[in-house]
């Protein structure tokens, strides 16, 4: 008996690798394929495991993918992780995440208006980056000592100067080189905090 709590320990350790693997197999054909389109049988052959396996973990498709939206969050949080109050690397950061997930999201993003569960993680993603911008840029902007509404719209510029949609235009659609791309953006940045974007409409 003194070698079952290791083999239980082993039995617990190999699950959870197996679920882990799952949620990465789901992850990564969530970024390459139209969302309808993956079924469990691609999940199962990416990840190396059971259709019967998957759903011993999860019970159903709609509860595999609904751990697998949770597991990608974590993932991009990781990834746009940037230091407060300074600008060079949060674009730097910002710059990665998109060259590695921007075009998937603008994938998924043309997929919302008809998909409930991708517009629930549109949403969720527009509000993370809601966050991102706050912790990124609230000590500049508090150094313009402005009140709350001219936070709150210095705040919605440094939204859509950072957005995926800004990425895309520059990118994609301009087709600028990458540095050129980013020192465009940090331009923005630096006319949004300095106020030089004209007068408010009154």
């Amino acid at each position: 008996m003194k070698g079952r709590p290791y083999v239980l320990k082993a039995r617990g350790a190999a699950k959870q690798a197996t679920h882990q693997r799952i949620l990465q197999a789901g992850a990564d054909l969530w970024w390459e394929k139209m969302t309808p389109e993956i079924t469990l049988d691609d999940v199962a052959q990416r990840s190396g495991v059971s259709a019967q396996t998957i759903l011993r973990h999860f019970g159903t498709r709609e509860r595999l993918f609904a751990a697998v939206e949770d597991f990608l969050q974590q993932q991009i949080i990781a990834e746009r992780q940037a230091p407060s109050g300074d600008v060079q690397e949060a674009v730097r950061v910002l710059f990665d995440h998109y060259e590695r997930r921007g075009d998937a999201v603008m994938r998924l993003l043309g997929q919302e208006y008809w998909n409930a569960r991708i517009r629930v993680g549109m949403d969720s993603g527009r509000r993370a980056h809601r966050e991102w911008v706050e912790h990124v840029f609230a000590p500049l902007v508090e150094e313009r000592q402005c009140g709350e509404v001219e936070r709150e719209d210095v705040m919605d510029l440094l939204v859509v100067a950072t957005d995926v949609y800004t990425w895309k235009l520059l990118r994609r659609d301009r087709l600028l080189e990458r540095q050129q791309a980013e020192d465009r953006v940090k331009r923005l940045i630096a006319a949004i905090l300095a106020g030089n974007l004209g007068e408010q409409d009154r």
